[in-house]
């Protein structure tokens, strides 16, 4: 699958000046402000902001506390586009956004899983310099945080805490190594910065850029981890329309390891607010010769913990076939 194939006919689309022709939210008038944030609650929903307001105050108090409510709202209300996300950074988790000053903690694990992963022994540390395909699993414990420094700023810190990865042995490899090899410990630990040039409006794309440094944690490990620098460079451009909120990413990578420059990292996102309390992320993720298509829902337990459940599967060879997450995402 080529980028340009994948990427040109999308990039088209989130160019069109569509917004306009959105709808109101059916049923629950402030259902458009998905996170959105008022100083006196931060962190609520509109709906658990009123609630509040309804079980805290007088009648009166609370009829004032609604038409507040609602005049807040008016923003979204004219920017329809921003429904099924609101107006965060876009972070680089699946469907996930950081307001000014919020920040996010994401507890998480992953599994990964492909029946047919090529390997070389020598990579491994046992001599031959020739592939095979074997049986490949990885478990993960990992954290995620973000924080919005201001409305165009985030900072982003990504590790895997524990890694448990096992790397069975080809029927025709001739080497001496184990029928599996396994490794525990760090696995990939990275920081972001993330830097939103300009918002969405009716005719614009949002635009954002990001850096990324993977540092190089595991000298010793084969599987697991890094063990020379890696620096990525790329950007997101994202479009709300009626039917959903596209996001495409492009990004290229510099291996230390490697001394050049790869262009091959792309993704393309879709996310749609089913109601007040779930949303849906559709995502076709693709590194080099790796593509996986991910499927996530998203529910909002309270008003600042949200449940988070997704699969990947593997679209090309050498992508993992299954690997499914499912964390915790906290707000404060």
């Amino acid at each position: 699958m080529k980028i340009h194939h994948a990427l040109g006919p999308l990039a088209v689309i989130l160019l069109a000046n569509t917004a306009s022709a959105q709808e109101e939210a059916a049923g629950n008038p402030l259902a458009r402000a998905w996170g959105e944030r008022m100083e006196k609650w931060a962190g609520l929903t509109l709906d658990d902001k009123l609630l509040l307001s309804r079980r805290d105050s007088t009648p009166g108090e609370a009829g004032t506390a609604v038409a507040q409510a609602r005049a807040q709202n008016e923003d979204y209300t004219s920017r329809p586009y921003l429904a099924d996300r609101g107006d965060g950074i876009h972070t680089s988790i699946f469907g996930t956004y950081v307001r000014k000053q919020e920040l996010l903690v994401y507890l998480f694990y992953e599994y990964a899983r492909n029946r047919d992963a090529e390997y070389k022994p020598k990579d491994l540390g046992f001599g031959l310099d020739q592939d095979f395909k074997a049986k490949h699993e990885e478990h993960e414990f990992l954290i995620f945080a973000a924080y919005g420094i201001t409305d165009s700023l985030a900072v982003e810190f990504e590790s895997a805490l524990y890694t448990n990865a096992t790397q069975s042995k080809s029927r025709s490899d001739p080497t001496g190594m184990p029928q599996t090899f396994r490794e525990t410990g760090v696995g990939d630990t990275e920081g972001q910065i993330r830097y939103r040039w300009f918002e969405e409006t009716e005719v614009r794309p949002e635009l954002i850029t990001f850096f990324e440094a993977v540092f190089p944690l595991q000298k010793s490990k084969k599987m697991i981890g890094n063990r020379d620098w890696e620096l990525s460079l790329g950007v997101n451009v994202t479009k709300g329309f009626s039917w959903g909120t596209l996001m495409l990413k492009a990004a290229g990578a510099y291996s230390e390891a490697d001394k050049k420059v790869d262009w091959g990292d792309w993704g393309i996102e879709y996310v749609k607010r089913l109601s007040d309390r779930w949303r849906l992320v559709l995502a076709l993720d693709g590194t080099q010769d790796e593509v996986e298509a991910v499927v996530e829902l998203q529910w909002k337990l309270r008003p600042n913990i949200t449940l988070k459940l997704n699969s990947g599967f593997g679209v090309t060879p050498k992508a993992p076939e299954f690997a499914p997450e499912f964390g915790v995402l906290f707000s404060f």
